[in-house]
């Protein structure tokens, strides 16, 4: 089942608006110390900004090692990184802004591609060994080069991430017994000798991260990181995969003492003498989908389309660009609109399936002249939906506006929801808070926000979070405070809660490995349970009494497994993933769980049976939560298409047309999740349209 809200405070709802002169637009990527924004200047330039965490933000030692990212960063030329464009590391919250790079992570490639070929892996080979050159004769030593720090731009890879490089002249040393770095790709002399690590320690990262490209795994390989660091002390490396051409000289980068690895100088000779000649072919892959060129729909008005007949072909390209994430579609496309006039939803003018034969689909842009995805819910025989500013309710047979009210606050944290009768919009940087009358949505009432970090919906109450960890519950009917407490122990009560489901859960991180989960009453303010589990775990969804979460791996924070936890009889089972998962969606129906990856691998978690029952490699480039109904599952592109995948065996079934934003350069940093309701499903897509097309036969959309 989807979840109803997330009250649960997200990476970017504790960043400032700005950063310096910068504007933070949107969240690209969230880490252990900080948060990496999308920005902007003053004069419109397009920047990643890097800003800390408030927590490492008052720990000197952290703020001595940005400083030394930030200098590190700024002593490379900028040809083969992202070039240092500002930076304030004895601000309140430390961030380095930078050069914003198109391009996907080489994590993400080879997660949506599989392994490169030999050219390609002779041109990555090559960049990375320039990169290294750049980086070390100014004195730097990255560290921590490994596939998620390397962007594979359109004119070769790009170095990024100096977050734990050293200057050879930095005072800044690493301290006895403690290793940082990432142990797949961690020289033998970072576990032996941390404090002697040289260059060298880059170039067998190097021969890890060409083995990785080539083969999709690293040369050394196990689940655990002690075994890892084991093998790459005394064991020889797994080559098999590796390209014969290429092979021998990775295996030289990968020999145990520096002094036999060689220089970045002789790898470039080195390679030049395998291949004959380079192209400047981008990195980016391309993938051919169907899609359809429409007409646009009247600003403001849904419009009508009829059948397909007759269909001419047509060609257009879609870039989805954001850093470390991006995809290139080339989109096939049918012409098959004729725009109707007099206000009518855009809708076919029959059906040829006879099982969906009543449900009509239909599209609408009910927001003058803006673009962007809304997000939507259903409710009060409505489609709910909000836009900064702005919240609107749909007719669901045909798209038509029913009402539409001005709301405070610049930010929508989710969807709006009907809780206590009324629709609540979930404005973010509001000081009012409103319960809507969802036939008009005409204010029933209005109240003065205290000073809060969040505002989520349970049942039929509203949870404020305070800044002090207090919590203040309610009542979504009058909007008056029915509780207000802290919670013992709990010190991030930053609830979510699911639809169905009376209760609402946090979970606090008890700095041993394992997580607390506590279970609010959020009508009373009373706990109902707490439970002690390994790993830091983070709610998705619940089912008939349990809950599911996912847990992070310890060592490189993606997501490793799937627990299942019944508080009746305080059992919990938990499902591996056959490989972490680097921050993905996820959503539950009944006893399975859906994951799709910011990498484009769409999975399903059995949880009765214990097992991954399929995956769907999908090609979505940070795509929405997946929501599922008894037999399919739904997933909205950054493109605007909805796709739909059989949820027994993972075959994908259908998909409809794309319907990018103009400025489709861009991945958006959230995409809404597709709201499904008995015979439809409804989506929202970032060129500013609503749509709804019938939940069977997805072949037909």
């Amino acid at each position: 089942m989807a979840p109803q809200g997330n009250t649960g405070i997200e990476a970017e709802a504790e960043l400032p608006e700005y950063a310096g002169h910068y504007l933070l637009e949107s969240c690209l990527g969230s880490g252990g110390m900080g948060v990496v924004h999308q920005a902007r200047s003053t004069s419109g330039m397009t920047l990643a900004v890097k800003v800390v965490h408030a927590e490492f933000a008052r720990d000197p030692e952290f703020r001595g090692r940005f400083r030394q990212e930030v200098a590190a960063a700024r002593r490379v030329s900028g040809a083969f990184t992202a070039s240092v464009v500002d930076a304030d590391p004895d601000a309140e919250r430390p961030w380095m802004a930078t050069l914003f790079i198109p391009g996907p992570t080489l994590s993400d490639h080879v997660k949506r591609n599989g392994p490169m070929n030999t050219e390609q892996l002779r041109r990555l080979m090559a960049g990375l060994a320039e990169a290294l050159r750049d980086i070390h004769r100014v004195g730097v030593v990255h560290r921590d080069l490994k596939p998620s720090n390397v962007l594979l731009a359109e004119d070769g890879p790009k170095v990024i991430d100096f977050g734990i490089s050293r200057p050879k002249d930095s005072e800044l040393r690493t301290e006895t017994g403690k290793l940082i770095g990432t142990p797949p790709f961690m020289a033998p002399e970072q576990f032996r000798r941390p404090r002697e690590v040289g260059p060298a320690a880059d170039i067998f990262a190097l021969g890890s991260v060409m083995v990785h490209a080539a083969t999709g795994r690293g040369p050394f390989d196990s689940d655990s990181p002690y075994v890892v660091a084991y093998q790459v002390v005394h064991d020889e490396p797994d080559l098999a995969g590796v390209p014969d051409g290429l092979a021998p000289l990775v295996s030289r980068c990968l020999a145990k003492e520096p002094a036999e690895r060689p220089t970045p100088d002789e790898l470039m000779r080195e390679l030049r003498s395998v291949a004959a000649s380079y192209d400047t072919q981008a990195f980016i892959p391309t993938q051919r989908t169907g899609g359809v060129e429409r007409p646009e729909p009247r600003t403001g008005e849904p419009s009508r389309t009829a059948p397909p007949t007759a269909p001419r072909r047509s060609r257009r390209r879609v870039a989805v660009v954001a850093a470390g994430a991006a995809l290139v579609l080339a989109v096939t496309g049918t012409v098959l609109a004729l725009v109707g006039g007099g206000g009518e939803p855009r809708r076919p003018a029959g059906d040829r399936h006879p099982a969906t034969a009543a449900v009509r689909a239909w599209e609408t842009r009910p927001v003058r002249g803006e673009e962007g995805a809304a997000q939507c819910s259903y409710g009060s025989s409505a489609v709910l939906c909000a836009r900064p500013g702005t919240v609107f309710a749909l007719s669901p047979s045909d798209g038509s506006v029913l009402w539409r009210t001005a709301t405070a606050g610049s930010r929508v944290s989710s969807p709006p929801v009907l809780s206590g009768g009324l629709v609540q919009p979930m404005a973010e940087e509001s000081s009012r808070m409103a319960g809507l009358d969802p036939a008009s949505g005409e204010p029933l009432w209005e109240r003065e926000m205290p000073a809060h970090v969040a505002l989520r919906p349970a049942g039929d109450m509203l949870l404020l979070t305070g800044a002090d960890g207090g919590i203040t519950g309610v009542d979504s009917a009058t909007g008056k405070p029915v509780w207000s407490h802290r919670v013992e122990g709990l010190s991030t009560p930053y609830f979510m809660s699911f639809a169905g489901d009376p209760l609402a859960y946090a979970v606090d991180a008890l700095g041993d490995g394992s997580s607390e989960v506590v279970a609010l009453d959020p009508t009373t303010g009373e706990v109902r349970w707490k439970a002690e589990l390994r790993g830091e775990l983070k709610p998705v969804g619940s089912h008939e009494g349990s809950l599911f979460l996912v847990a992070a791996d310890q060592l490189h924070e993606d997501v490793s497994a799937v627990v299942r936890y019944d508080p009746a009889s305080g059992a919990s089972r938990r499902v591996r993933l056959p490989v972490s998962r680097d921050d993905p969606r996820v959503g539950v129906h009944g006893n399975t769980v859906y994951l799709l990856t910011a990498g484009g691998s769409l999975e399903a978690v059995d949880m009765d049976a214990g097992k991954r029952i399929w995956v769907l490699e999908t090609a979505v480039s940070r795509g929405s939560d997946p929501v599922a109904d008894s037999g399919q599952v739904y997933v909205s592109t950054p493109d605007g298409r909805l796709l739909a995948v059989d949820a027994g065996n993972g075959r994908l079934l259908g998909q409809t047309p794309p319907r990018p934003a103009d400025a489709s350069d861009v991945v958006p940093a959230y995409l809404p999740a597709p709201v499904v309701s008995g015979t439809r499903v409804y989506a929202s897509a970032p060129d500013g349209t609503v749509f709804s097309v019938p939940a069977r036969n997805p072949a037909a959309w």
